[in-house]
């Protein structure tokens, strides 16, 4: 039963590139979902595939260990433990009509450097539509500018990264695209009438409302809701649920961002309350995350029947990737 080995509807960074004595205890005694490596986590590869081996045995199973690894700014692990790529819009526009090959042999490619290191799960396709005002904490992360590339690429992008044995997080639910802000430094206000919102990006997320998971943005959208950003709201929450007709496990992006407000504890409230099934938080900031769970973070049922899934899921990847290899 997965509610033997999830106690806390998280997941977890940690410090450095090895976990202290006093992660270990706190990651064992409250059972998170998984963990995020970044940049300071990643030193070589015997580092990075015990620190894996470490984080799953602090909770007693093969937990989902996630990272941004979209290749370009957003690029935790860096040569030569993996391939230095262009950002993807850039390299969308290079690649012309041939976007989808080119997307394909790079989404694969990642999906073997992560799994060589023993991380098992991409926060990737990005799923927003670039738009001329786009912020550049985004802008050249996207993979199009119309909802029609940003689809047919996303699909390649999350076939790619199943097709290599890595689950796939679909990212920004409902639309980050139109934001002129940057979520890491404050809230981005969305002004868009809800026919465009309807019309681009959410229909974007729609075409992907069988992903298993997907990672809520921390943008407010005035026409939907003017006063909770969408990752603490009931009204977007109801729209990605009934509207997008998202059934699947919904991520937080990180609880850390300045696009919320309150303490930590509060905005851990706030996203639980709203609809969220997991809370992220980054900065294995280890206080913070005792701040996380003392906000009460026990899995619901709902919860805990989607993260089956997502084990399902990823239990179903692996074994495509098993078959193909012995094919080979």
């Amino acid at each position: 039963m997965i509610s033997e080995f999830v106690k806390s509807s998280v997941v977890f960074g940690c410090a450095g590139p090895t976990l202290t004595e006093a992660e270990f205890d706190f990651f064992r005694e409250n059972l998170p979902f998984g963990f995020i490596l970044f940049s300071r986590n990643i030193a070589n590869i015997e580092q990075v595939k015990q620190l894996c081996l470490s984080l799953r045995k602090s909770v007693g199973w093969y937990a989902p260990i996630l990272i941004d690894q979209e290749g370009g700014r957003v690029q935790r692990i860096k040569p030569p433990l993996a391939k230095d790529r262009l950002p993807p819009l850039d390299e969308a526009i290079n690649a012309g009509q041939n976007a989808a090959n080119v997307f394909r042999r790079r989404f694969i490619s990642i999906a073997n450097e992560l799994r060589s290191l023993g991380i098992d799960t991409n926060c990737a396709p990005i799923l927003d539509i670039a738009r001329p005002n786009t912020h550049k904490f985004l802008r050249n992360r996207c993979y199009g500018i119309n909802k029609s590339d940003v689809i047919l690429l996303g699909k390649v992008v999350y076939d790619a990264l199943k097709s290599g044995g890595v689950l796939p997080i679909i990212k920004h639910i409902p639309g980050h695209g139109l934001s002129m802000d940057d979520s890491h430094l404050g809230l981005p206000v969305v002004k868009a009438e809800k026919n465009e919102l309807y019309d681009n990006d959410f229909a974007v997320f729609k075409a992907f409302s069988n992903a298993k998971i997907a990672m809520t943005a921390h943008v407010l959208y005035e026409a939907v809701d003017s006063k909770f950003p969408a990752s603490t709201s009931k009204k977007v929450m109801n729209i990605i649920r009934e509207d997008i007709k998202f059934s699947g496990l919904l991520v937080s992006d990180d609880i850390s961002m300045s696009a919320l407000s309150g303490s930590i504890k509060k905005r851990t409230e706030d996203l639980l309350e709203a609809g969220n099934d997991v809370v992220l938080h980054c900065n294995g900031n280890l206080s913070e995350m005792k701040e996380v769970v003392n906000a009460g973070v026990n899995p619901t049922k709902s919860t805990l029947f989607r993260i089956a899934s997502v084990i399902e899921e990823r239990k179903k990847i692996e074994h495509n990737k098993n078959k193909f290899l012995e094919s080979c």
